[in-house]
């Protein structure tokens, strides 16, 4: 068996030269499938949401003597049609303050959609607070007499004490 040796230079003996097709529709289906994956990333969500705060507590100014507080925003209406709805926002109250700048309905922080909602104040693990410290009326979104629209901020909230 004997081996061919080929010198370096490509002078004398050019290498071969590979033809590729044209691109077909293979490549093209692909590519337009990827620009629509692209163009389809989203939220998914149909609403526009306005970013919302507040503060909340008793009657006469005085703050809420309970760690842990979690306002829960129930909306009164905005439907676009029998199956979409705005979703509830939560957001959790400073103690030391008694006031909320966080509020998240659909991701974290987005805050609620325009519109006006009823607001209850449970315990931050979601169960209803003390009614020595909260009645519980308050912990009911049925029975809460907080009411509030996006239009009027910063939400004012004020609890009757028991």
């Amino acid at each position: 068996m004997t081996t061919t040796h080929y010198p370096l230079s490509t002078t004398h003996y050019p290498l071969p030269t590979i033809h590729y097709p044209l691109p077909t529709i293979h490549y093209f289906l692909t590519a337009a499938l990827g620009l629509a994956l692209l163009a389809g990333c989203g939220s998914g969500d149909p609403f526009k949401y306005v970013q919302v705060s507040g503060k909340v507590t008793y009657e006469d100014g005085s703050l809420i003597p309970i760690d842990g507080m979690a306002l829960t925003f129930y909306p009164q209406g905005g439907a676009l049609d029998a199956k979409t709805h705005p979703r509830p926002g939560v957001a959790a109250v400073d103690p030391a303050t008694g006031e909320f700048h966080s509020v998240t309905s659909h991701m974290p922080g987005d805050g609620l959609v325009s519109g006006k909602y009823k607001a209850t104040l449970l315990g931050g693990d979601r169960m209803p607070l003390p009614a020595d410290i909260v009645p519980l009326e308050y912990g009911d979104p049925f029975k809460t007499p907080l009411e509030v629209d996006t239009a009027n901020q910063p939400f004012e909230l004020k609890i009757r004490r028991p």
